[in-house]
């Protein structure tokens, strides 16, 4: 469907006032200025090829998805694992090819249990597992983003892993009257209890991402959130790129608490400074 140009002039503008009253009521919710990444010391490279000289591996839960492509494709890039698993409920083709160092888990996420070898033997898990409830309803949204997730974290440390990063969402909170923040919430609380070694939780803003298809309320949209992100601060948004960098570079850092949570704007931050 083709939209004249006076109608997409006339939301433009439209949207362009909503951006100034938005920014002025939100600029109170903004979060903190971010302090721990803001001035990294440790030489990036460094780090790198000294975890790389570690021969860790890693599972990704999620990597069909947008953030856990993207994810993925960070840690390709960096070349810091000596494998990498991808669990999943079906396998994934790749354009270019597999890498060598890519493995591929085909599990049943009913029957958790009966894959247990899937999460085993990994140093490092990664999780960007998750629908919503428009997708799946409410009990499906449950099962994955809450019933899933941490199942095969509990598999994971039973397996030997020892360092998880989990993908969730601002304002997540297990007492949160809302359900999509309330479970992402709990979720959070329930893997922290589980003591692992190291525990990051990453709450992204909207992640920006451009689709290939071409659609009227999605391009609207992602105008008026990048917009938004030139005159209010970051605390809102944040393009998915940055997060896979972010959740990367985390990974080389060794933090004094074992574990922490990561706002919009640290993960900004600290996926700035891995671009450098």
């Amino acid at each position: 469907m083709n939209i004249p140009d006076t109608t997409l002039g006339k939301a433009t503008w439209l949207l362009t006032a909503v951006i100034v009253v938005v920014a002025a009521l939100l600029s109170y919710f903004d979060d903190p200025d971010p302090v721990k990444y803001t001035s990294m010391a440790e030489d990036m490279k460094t780090l790198e090829e000294n975890f790389r000289q570690q021969n860790k591996s890693c599972f990704i839960l999620g990597a069909s998805g947008e953030s856990g492509k993207s994810l993925l494709q960070e840690l390709l890039g960096r070349n810091i694992f000596s494998k990498i698993t991808l669990i999943g409920r079906r396998r994934l083709s790749f354009e270019d090819g597999a890498s060598e160092a890519l493995v591929q888990e085909v599990v049943d996420f009913e029957k958790l249990d009966d894959y247990a070898a899937a999460f085993q033997g990994h140093d490092v898990g990664y999780c960007c597992l998750g629908t919503t409830k428009a997708k799946a309803g409410t009990e499906g949204f449950i099962r994955v983003d809450h019933d899933y997730i941490l199942k095969s974290a509990e598999l994971a440390k039973a397996g030997g892993c020892t360092q998880f990063h989990l993908e969730s969402s601002r304002g997540a909170d297990k007492d949160s009257s809302f359900l999509y923040l309330k479970v992402k919430g709990q979720v959070e609380a329930e893997i922290e209890a589980m003591g692992f070694d190291r525990y990051a939780v990453y709450r992204p803003g909207v992640l920006l991402v451009d689709r290939q298809e071409s659609r009227p309320v999605e391009w609207l949209a992602r105008k008026f959130l990048g917009a938004f992100s030139a005159v209010c601060s970051t605390s809102m948004s944040i393009p998915i790129q940055a997060v896979a960098k972010a959740m990367a570079s985390n990974t080389l850092l060794r933090p004094e608490q074992k574990s922490e949570i990561l706002e919009n704007k640290d993960i900004a931050a600290l996926g700035k400074s891995a671009g450098k």
